[in-house]
């Protein structure tokens, strides 16, 4: 990384930044700066090009100025989750890099949360390296720096020893943990990530006395709150007999907008001036509906495609491959309605995260029977079809006509047998189109799939998972006698308005017409009129 020590008056503005940074240091950061309106897929880090942080302070702040952005420093113990809860405010899982082991983050790094509109930036966030080895470092304070100095005089003299640069001889080398301080002592304000499982050792309690001494407001932030092991009354006694009564939770994996609100208000009450973050939270609350409102007209646009698929097939016609070729077009279909869904909550499905389109809820065949029980969805009268689940079929046509009704009586499934006019049947014309039971599936599927995006943190890999794992989204929907615990958006048999005329409408399904913009047009208004519905229903049972 290429190093500039020619410009004297860039370095970060903090408290005590002149203290941190003296006038011929120099500090690297990789930026990465993210607007709160993109939810497009970003470029892999690999494709970003990185720059330089290299601002001197021109003087010494007593407050965050009214109007400035805040200066946010991220700081805690190894592996405690600080890189997790970063990508979650970010909402990029390609931000710095998460393992489920101890010091993954080398350097510090450096992201912004800016106006979606304007671009002004409202809060600039470091990411630092974990504090390994405090107990250690603080021995060496209490042997070698004077205690009447103050607390800033103390870790100055630290930084301009040799433990401090990586040159010093034997064991001592805290140049990790002086990272981490130079960026404490440039920042207006920190937070410490606390991993709630752990418990209160001394360790920290060393982190946290020197995390004091740099005179900046510190505000503890509980990681992994949902794991049955959190510990976070201990760590709440501890923070208090050290004057920290200001404390939050943020769930890097089960991830709740509440929370993060509550996170920027506790940070806000400890500032003088607190316009920017309360700019921050109010755009953020705006961004955050409005992309609830945008899921919900994904999913309705994708059920009032489905209703409005039809297939026409001859009375004399072997009816199963349109069928089959039928199934296959609302699978599809379903899939990229989920990826639309993921995109839009930036989440991606590759390799670079685990997503919550990896769970087994998703990844069932809408059209296996046993889904369908699985969700306490009943069908209507007809004929068993379990091969043919979904498609709405003259089932006893099919027995007499094809001779299949012998194999298929045995199969569970729902092949409603109400697919035929009194015209059709003159004609010798069968129409071919999607049952409720599925239609009533396809929908509870996808507000369970929104449910779980809206309550998943952006560093949900695998290692995390696994502590959650008795909450995903499919023990909702466990085989139970009780219809109390089942939840779909409607009865079966009473779809709404809205997919009911889409059944009498297959020029509104570019599944049937092969047109997808002219398909999309027609069925805007209903998707509006649905998505109300939906959103309705949907934030009933959150």
């Amino acid at each position: 990384m290429n190093h500039d020590n020619n410009n004297a008056n860039t370095q970060p503005k903090g408290l005590f930044a002149d203290k941190a940074y003296p006038p011929d240091s120099d500090v690297s950061q990789p930026i990465d700066i993210h607007k709160e309106q993109e939810v497009s897929k970003p470029t892999h880090p690999a494709d970003e090009s990185s720059s330089e942080l290299s601002e001197h302070p021109t003087a010494n702040q007593t407050t965050i100025a009214s109007g400035e952005a805040l200066k946010l420093a991220v700081v805690g113990h190894t592996n405690t989750g600080k890189t997790s809860i970063l990508r979650t405010l970010l909402r990029d899982v390609y931000f710095g890099e998460v393992k489920n082991e101890a010091a993954t983050t080398r350097h510090v790094e450096k992201a912004q949360l800016t106006d979606s509109h304007t671009g002004e930036v409202f809060v600039t966030l470091y990411d630092t390296p974990g504090l390994e080895d405090a107990s250690g470092l603080m021995d060496w304070l209490e042997d070698n720096t004077a205690s009447r100095r103050d607390g800033i005089e103390r870790l100055q003299q630290f930084l301009a020893a040799d433990v401090a640069t990586g040159e010093a001889t034997g064991f001592d080398d805290y140049s990790q943990e002086a990272k981490v301080i130079r960026q404490l002592l440039a920042s207006d304000m920190a937070i410490y990530v606390v991993d709630a499982r752990e418990p209160v050792l001394g360790k920290y309690k060393d982190e946290l006395t020197i995390l004091s001494w740099a005179a900046i407001p510190v505000m503890p932030v509980f990681n992994f709150t949902d794991s049955q092991e959190a510990n976070i009354d201990d760590w709440q006694t501890m923070l208090a007999r050290r004057n920290l009564h200001i404390s939050t939770r943020f769930d890097s994996v089960a991830f709740e907008f509440a929370d993060e609100m509550r996170l920027w208000q506790n940070l806000a009450t400890m500032l003088t001036h607190s316009e920017m973050l309360e700019r921050l939270m109010q755009q953020r609350t705006e961004n955050w509906a409005r992309l609830y409102e945008e899921a919900n007209i994904i999913i309705a646009d994708f059920l009032l495609n489905v209703a409005a698929f039809v297939q026409e097939v001859s009375d004399d016609d072997d009816p199963l491959p349109i069928l089959t070729q039928m199934q296959e077009a609302v699978r599809q279909s379903e899939r990229a309605m989920q990826h639309k869904l993921l995109n839009l909550y930036r989440f991606y499905d590759n390799a670079v995260a685990a997503t919550p389109l990896e769970l087994q809820a998703y990844q069932q065949d809408p059209f296996d029977p046993e889904l369908l029980k699985s969700y306490g969805i009943r069908t209507t009268s007809g004929a068993a079809a379990g091969a043919l689940l979904g498609l709405g079929i003259d089932a006893a046509a099919l027995g007499t006509t094809l001779g299949l009704g012998a194999a298929l009586g045995g199969i569970a499934g729902g092949i409603l047998s109400n697919t035929s006019s009194i015209a059709d049947k003159i004609t010798g014309v069968k129409r071919l189109y999607i049952d409720p039971a599925t239609l009533t599936l396809l929908a509870t599927r996808a507000l369970d799939l929104l449910t779980a995006l809206r309550h998943r943190g952006h560093a949900a890999t695998d290692a995390t998972q696994l502590l959650y794992q008795e909450k995903t989204i499919i023990d909702e929907h466990e085989l139970n006698d009780d219809d109390s615990h089942r939840f779909t958006p409607w009865p079966t048999h009473k779809l709404p308005s809205e997919l009911k005329k889409a059944r009498g409408k297959p020029q509104w399904s570019s599944l049937s017409s092969g047109k997808s913009e002219q398909a999309e047009s027609l069925r805007i208004d209903a998707a509006w009129s649905l998505s109300t519905k939906l959103q309705a229903q949907h934030l009933g049972r959150e």
